[in-house]
């Protein structure tokens, strides 16, 4: 099969990254599209997947710009649909399902967001989706008829013991990984579901309380989408994003605005905080917190919870050991999401029909 697949964040290149290995490996031809977005391109070049960046410069500054690079994306991908022989696309996006629509091709859209939470997507990309993968805990309101769930996250494409082992040698290229160590994460807040929530997340007096909490009990590192202000400038973790999750997954805590980096610290048993107002909003993280107990949502109306929450969590002195026994729970629950998603990819349609008529079979991707 020649197969379609294009990212527009860098969460989808961690996604979609050993799912387009295993395919290559099994024969098929993958084409890989983006769109230049913080360190996507990056991520590819390091990784050396072979990919084309069909937007470089977006104009996103208003409504207008945006739809004028939706038209542009979905133009330049018809082409490339056409021009290549493409028989399926997959991705998380709305030209996914636009242009698999106008070419009549196969389409299988992923995501972990409840429609709720990303209403412009549902109004936009709806209408055209053949397919929509998402985790058993999503919402996906009046899409549910064309969803097919499974028992996993997207993270798990990517963290799941199958797929990554994390190795401290990596985190001793940047610093001592025998010392205890805090990551925090400032998100831009700026994707379309962070717009359309109003979202707010650590500000300066925040992230300098923080900091001023965490330092007596080990080294903080900073990673941001933000600009930092000059006083932070010191913490800024300099790695190479790839090893991102080894740093993580060693990391005494995690404390940020991202839901992504939320979840992945979840998936690796590295006990996170969220402060930013999704609280009650995601599934998923819903899931985790209140099911798994391995992340914490805190609105960003309660600074002092926050606080409570930090000291709370250092003062366990088995720490580590708690939230991995919790890891180990969920994971027990739960699918090699890219396994699945390889044999869902390789043997659609008739997977979608496998899956409908039962669900279990997805228990053989273990």
């Amino acid at each position: 099969m020649n197969i379609l697949i294009q990212l527009s964040h860098p969460a989808h290149f961690h996604l979609y990254k050993h799912l387009t290995q295993h395919l290559m490996r099994d024969g098929h031809q993958v084409f890989i599209l983006i769109k230049t977005k913080d360190i996507l391109e990056d991520l590819l070049k390091a990784s050396g997947l072979p990919y084309f960046n069909i937007l470089k410069e977006a104009h996103r500054k208003h409504r207008i710009g945006v739809l004028w690079d939706l038209f542009v994306r979905d133009w330049r991908i018809l082409r490339f649909v056409r021009q290549h022989h493409i028989d399926l696309l997959t991705g998380s996006t709305v030209e996914v399902a636009q242009v698999g629509w106008l070419a009549r091709k196969y389409r299988v859209n992923t995501g972990e967001d409840d429609m709720k939470v990303v209403p412009l997507f549902q109004k936009m990309a709806g209408p055209f989706i053949q397919t929509l993968l998402s985790p058993v805990t999503c919402d996906n309101g009046k899409l549910e008829p064309k969803s097919v769930k499974y028992a996993g996250y997207h993270k798990l494409a990517y963290l799941h013991p199958n797929q990554f082992t994390p190795d401290k040698s990596v985190v001793d290229r940047y610093f001592s990984s025998d010392k205890p160590y805090f990551i925090l994460r400032f998100a831009q807040l700026k994707a379309y579901h962070d717009i359309a929530a109003e979202a707010r997340g650590i500000n300066t007096a925040v992230a300098q309380r923080l900091i001023d909490l965490l330092l007596p009990h080990g080294d903080v590192y900073i990673t941001s989408e933000r600009e930092l202000e000059p006083q932070f400038e010191k913490y800024r973790l300099q790695i190479n994003p790839l090893d991102i999750h080894h740093v993580l997954a060693f990391a005494k805590l995690y404390i940020g605005d991202s839901q992504s980096m939320a979840v992945e610290s979840a998936m690796l048993g590295t006990p996170s905080l969220r402060f930013n107002d999704f609280a009650g909003k995601i599934g998923v993280l819903e899931e985790l917190e209140y099911k798994y107990g391995l992340t914490f949502a805190i609105p960003t109306s309660e600074p002092q919870r926050l606080y409570d929450k930090v000291e709370k969590l250092l003062s366990m002195p088995d720490l580590k050991e708690v939230f991995q026994q919790r890891r180990q729970k969920m994971l027990s629950e739960k699918i090699d999401v890219t396994a699945f998603f390889t044999w869902f990819i390789e043997n659609y349609p008739e997977s979608r029909k496998t899956m409908q008529a039962d669900p279990d079979y997805q228990w053989n991707f273990k």
